[in-house]
């Protein structure tokens, strides 16, 4: 398709997985398919232990590098995302610290609020999507621990940070002229707020809007080991809680059926075919492609070409591959239930309540706060059940008033 013509919107495909599953590779090869099938395509490297560039044999950076027809790719400097998006905000803080006498290079580190690199890194993925001359940006994100909270962190910006420009810009104006003169400690100035309020207010809500789009679903590098599909397992039941879509699994250095035959092997191969059943049954109705063992490593783009063919053989690379449930509201008996997917949650894991106009969901160590329509938050919670892998919270009014 001719890149100067199209105007559809832009597919998003992040890759995540336990660390040395072979995602990058993945999410290269990935891009190369696409490309070989007429695809205008970015692959763009997020994980801040960048390794892209030597997958697909070339040396990358902050903007993109043609690789041939209709193939770009790029590695996110993430330390000059965060001086272009909140930079000013970065400014003061170091100058804060320094004022309390920390160190320049302890201060310039402390300056960077948790997550600050995952916000950057998503924030440039998110302007590389809304380019036009592409019809795919594919992401190598970083190990799943890292992109589930960078694939979160727009929510709660959106959340519990929403008040906090405000806030902040009030009081500065009421304390600054009185503090000024009495203290000699920096003052945030407007440009600080307006940056911060930008940050919180636009930009995360863009991303929320992009991550939850039609348009991006994240997919689920593994290998048939126990710990890296128990890990996949939680990442699903993790991305399903704040509603992001997973289309695909990829299970990588699946042995050739040729294995079987040799004894070395055979103990292996019949594992193998064990836990790609299990996947299958965990991940359902999400599908599973196989990535098979290649004799050597994949690196440049021919070795990708033909890897990149044999993992999508019978789909597009491009395309949504699977559409799993995502959260649903329902009536039932004059009230109201919300269906939530937590595919491997436990029961014991849940923890369920309502705060003023939000549903709190806590599965493990992650938590996402859901808004409910007044007609739903207004009524008691009644239940709350896990039913074949889906949280059903039921909202009735009390009897007297049924």
């Amino acid at each position: 398709m001719d890149a100067e013509r199209y105007r559809g919107p832009v597919r998003l495909v992040l890759y995540t997985g336990k660390g040395g599953v072979g995602k990058t590779t993945t999410a290269a090869a990935t891009a190369r398919a696409a490309a070989d099938r007429g695809v205008r395509t970015l692959v763009v490297s997020s994980d801040l232990a960048h390794s892209l560039g030597d997958v697909v044999g070339a040396e990358l950076g902050p903007t993109p590098v043609s690789l041939d027809s209709g193939l770009d790719a790029m590695e996110i400097d993430a330390r000059a995302e965060i001086a272009r998006h909140y930079g000013t905000v970065r400014e003061y803080l170091v100058e804060l610290f320094r004022y309390q006498g920390i160190d320049d290079v302890v201060a310039d580190e402390l300056a960077l609020f948790p997550g600050a690199e995952e916000v950057a890194a998503l924030l440039a993925v998110e302007d590389a999507a809304a380019k036009a001359d592409y019809e795919l940006v594919v992401v190598d994100c970083a190990p799943t621990g890292s992109t589930l909270r960078l694939l979160t962190l727009p929510e709660m910006l959106t959340g519990a940070l929403r008040i906090v420009p405000a806030l902040a810009r009030m009081l500065s104006t009421v304390v600054s002229p009185l503090v000024q003169a009495a203290v000699r400690a920096p003052i945030p100035r407007s440009p600080v707020f307006r940056q911060l309020e930008e940050l919180v207010e636009e930009r995360a809500v863009t991303l929320r809007a992009r991550l939850s789009s039609c348009d991006t679903s994240v997919r689920i590098v593994a290998t048939p080991e126990r710990m890296v599909i128990d890990e996949a397992r939680r990442a699903f039941m993790e991305l399903s809680l704040f509603d992001l879509r997973c289309d695909a699994v990829i299970l990588n250095r699946m042995l050739p059926e040729a294995a079987a035959l040799e004894d070395f092997f055979q103990g292996s191969w019949e594992r193998q075919c064990e836990r790609r059943r299990e996947l299958e049954e965990l991940f359902a109705p999400v599908r599973v492609l196989d990535a098979p063992l290649q004799r050597d490593e994949v690196i440049g783009l021919s070795a990708l070409s033909a890897h990149g063919a044999e993992v999508f053989a019978d789909c597009e690379p491009h395309g949504l591959l699977s559409d799993a449930p995502r959260i649903r509201f329902t009536r039932a008996r004059g009230g109201h239930r919300v269906h939530l997917p937590l595919p491997g949650a436990s029961p014991d894991q849940l923890e369920v309540a309502v705060v003023e106009d939000e549903l709190i969901v806590r599965a493990g160590s992650r938590r996402r706060a859901i808004p409910l329509p007044p007609r739903i938050y207004k009524l008691p919670l009644t239940s709350a059940r896990l039913r074949d892998g889906t949280l059903v919270v039921s909202f009735e009014p009390p009897a007297e008033s049924a």
